[in-house]
């Protein structure tokens, strides 16, 4: 993987010296620029693509979120400021970490490997190779979750719900839209409110699906048919 591109954006210049000096610690980023002036990134952005920008909220000219929505290619985003009102709104924009000044080295470097797993999942995925994990937003945060701690996803409405071994996460979303995004990574359509993954099921009769931790799931009448395709192969 190569490493991860940085922006950095703060008008106050101790703030950028010290993402500076916190870049220089950790392996596998590269901190292409950093802008006192909001406006001037904001061109730099348009015209360069980058991994990820590490954003103040507060500045003038532009404030960070609007110059975030201003952006024709969407980078991860981490803001780092003062403020704190703004944190909803932050993760609606599928901001990936929201800081409050100060930040010590160690909040700062796990907001950074957080922005580097999903950077790798992202291009995993697009490369259509399966991962031990998926990341997704769930209550504003957004979570990492291991593939072998899934037990199921059951739809409801506009949601859906991740089950796992340790808890359950309200995503909104749904079905047809988690099956797309994660198809790549063994999960399979069992009814109209069910998605598993197929190394999980030990087996299936007319109505259910058996999972290999003794869970009970109905088997929808339209999805027999991939079943038995996939677990066929499977096995």
């Amino acid at each position: 993987m190569s490493n991860l591109t940085i922006v950095s954006i703060d008008d106050e210049f101790p703030a950028l010296q010290l993402v500076k000096h916190y870049c220089t610690k950790i392996e596998g980023i590269e901190l292409l620029k950093t802008f006192q002036n909001p406006k001037e990134a904001l061109e730099y952005l348009k015209k360069n693509e980058v991994d990820l920008v590490i954003l103040d909220i507060n500045m003038p000219f532009i404030n960070g979120i609007e110059l975030l929505q201003s952006l024709p290619h969407k980078p991860l985003c981490i803001f780092l400021t003062l403020e704190t009102q703004h944190a909803v709104k932050a993760f609606e924009l599928d901001v990936l970490h929201y800081m409050v000044k100060p930040v010590d080295f160690e909040t700062f470097e796990k907001a950074i490997n957080k922005a580097k797993d999903f950077f790798r999942f992202k291009n995993s995925a697009q490369e259509k190779a399966q991962e031990d994990f998926i990341m997704f937003k769930s209550n504003y945060v957004i979570n990492k979750v291991l593939l072998k701690d899934i037990l199921w996803v059951e739809g409801f409405g506009e949601y859906i719900v991740l089950v796992t071994t340790f808890k359950k996460y309200m995503i909104l979303d749904r079905m047809t839209n988690f099956e797309k995004k994660f198809q790549n990574f063994g999960f399979i359509r069992i009814h109209k409110s069910y998605i598993v993954l197929k190394d999980k099921i030990e087996s299936y009769d007319a109505n259910n699906v058996f999972l290999s931790d003794s869970n009970k799931l109905p088997l929808g009448r339209t999805y027999k048919k991939i079943l038995s395709q996939n677990f066929l192969n499977q096995n």
